[in-house]
């Protein structure tokens, strides 16, 4: 994980599976996220509806993608989601254990 928080937008976001996005941020970087297994907790499990997942949008605001009910993530989660999935996803398990 990075030492000090940078700050990223992102410019474009496509749909590219079930609950994968390509993401495009300021500087030409692309990658895909997928977020699948961390979908969890209340802000969170309800983009496991597809119909709702697929109302992903950039905020106009503040430069990273959002949902209607409210779910966002932070550009520079994204931008580094390779470093950041494993913990995301100890953090969905962790969570599911506790509602077990």
């Amino acid at each position: 994980m990075k030492e000090r928080h940078e700050i990223h937008k992102i410019r474009d976001v496509k749909i590219v599976g079930d609950y994968a996005l390509r993401l495009t941020y300021e500087d030409g970087k692309e990658n895909v996220v997928d977020l699948d297994g961390v979908l969890f907790g209340e802000i969170y499990a309800p983009l496991r509806d597809k119909a709702l997942f697929r109302q992903v949008h950039i905020d106009s605001e503040v430069p990273t993608i959002v949902w209607p009910n409210g779910a966002d993530f932070d550009p520079e989660t994204l931008y580094y989601w390779d470093e950041y999935r494993p913990a995301w996803l100890k953090a969905a398990e962790e969570w599911t254990k506790k509602r077990g």
